[in-house]
């Protein structure tokens, strides 16, 4: 009897030790990670199970037994609703907090880039100003911009853009200038298909009958924005941008050179702060001065207001008007030549 009863107790005492290191592997293998500064990135891809999650979780040093965890998991009736997506864990947050970050999908943010293209800027322009900052190489830029042929399928905008030697950078006029916000990673490709779809946006802005009121001034898509882009260069006072369309408007229904300076700095290697009548003579299809009628295409990205400008153009006989030199930057407007002539005179007594 006596030798039983040592065994039995042997035999409690075994048993209360192995339970005691069950209990201490449990508590052991479910307490928090050694908690540390830096994060750890974990990429989940869809369709992955508990088991597969609960591994990852312990190869990247966020859980200390991926067995434990899985069994936690089936105790608590979780697991069945974890997310995909990338995450960043903090070493050291109970398992708790891991279940509820991955039912939440509480993901990592994309990194964005964050740039602005102002109103007015031209694709060269845009170019220098998106590679400085680094989002693109300047080259490959104007490369997607001189050749719309990879745009084709992508843009509802593709079929008014035309094929003609005598456009200086075919998408120009066609970018919208907005400031815009992208995944770090994208290409120059998706910057410019980007700014395309802006503008596909921005013409029901302008006016949600933009169709109608292009059809109402007998324009096409091409010569609508080239318009636009006449009046973004021309004005900045936004009251004034309908009735410098309606001065373009009357000067081609008469036939008159339109005889607009911006369109002489977009025939310029280099714009001018100043322009001189040598460069009034300069050759160029986008010269106004010389030419009959609209230049080939846009010379600039046009604003809402500029577009929606071109569309409803305010009803006038003005033919002429010139920069005020009052510091306001608006202009005055003539009907005739001689009162032209007389604005330009007025214009430059402000300046004195």
């Amino acid at each position: 009897m006596k030798s039983w009863a040592k065994v039995s107790l042997a035999l409690l005492v075994m048993v209360a030790l192995l339970a005691g290191v069950g209990v201490w592997y449990a508590w052991n293998g479910l307490k928090p990670m050694p908690a540390q500064e830096s994060q750890v990135k974990l990429t989940i891809e869809r369709g992955s199970g508990p088991s597969v999650i609960a591994s990852q979780l312990e190869q990247a040093g966020i859980i200390r037994n991926s067995f434990l965890f899985k069994s936690y998991l089936k105790m608590n009736n979780e697991g069945a609703r974890f997310q995909a997506g990338t995450y960043a864990f903090q070493p050291g947050v109970t398992l708790d907090e891991i279940i509820r970050k991955l039912n939440a999908g509480d993901v990592l943010k994309d990194e964005m880039i964050r740039f602005t293209v102002p109103e007015g800027y031209t694709v060269t322009q845009m170019a220098d100003k998106l590679s400085k900052e680094g989002y693109v190489e300047r080259s490959h830029f104007l490369q997607l911009v001189n050749d719309k042929a990879w745009l084709k399928g992508r843009t509802t905008l593709f079929d008014a853009i035309p094929d003609s030697n005598l456009i200086m950078h075919q998408l120009e006029g066609y970018l919208f200038p907005e400031t815009y916000e992208l995944k770090k990673e994208s290409a120059a490709e998706d910057i410019v298909l980007r700014m395309i779809k802006e503008t596909e946006k921005r013409l029901d802005d302008a006016s949600p009958q933009w169709q109608a009121d292009m059809k109402k001034q007998g324009l096409d898509l091409h010569e609508l924005l080239t318009i636009a882009s006449l009046i973004e260069r021309e004005v900045v006072v936004d009251e004034e941008r309908p009735l410098v369309a309606g001065v373009i408007y009357n000067r081609i229904k008469k036939g008159m050179r339109l005889q607009i300076d911006a369109t002489v700095q977009y025939a310029l290697d280099k714009p001018k702060e100043r322009l001189y009548y040598k460069d009034l003579g300069i050759d160029s299809p986008y010269n106004t001065y010389k030419i009959e009628g609209l230049p080939p295409g846009p010379i600039a990205s046009p604003s809402v207001a500029s577009i929606k400008a071109a569309l409803q153009p305010e009803a006038s006989e003005y033919l002429f008007y010139v920069t005020k030199k009052d510091g306001t930057s608006g202009h005055l407007f003539a009907k005739t030549f001689a009162e032209h002539e007389r604005n330009i005179e007025k214009s430059k007594q402000q300046a004195k």
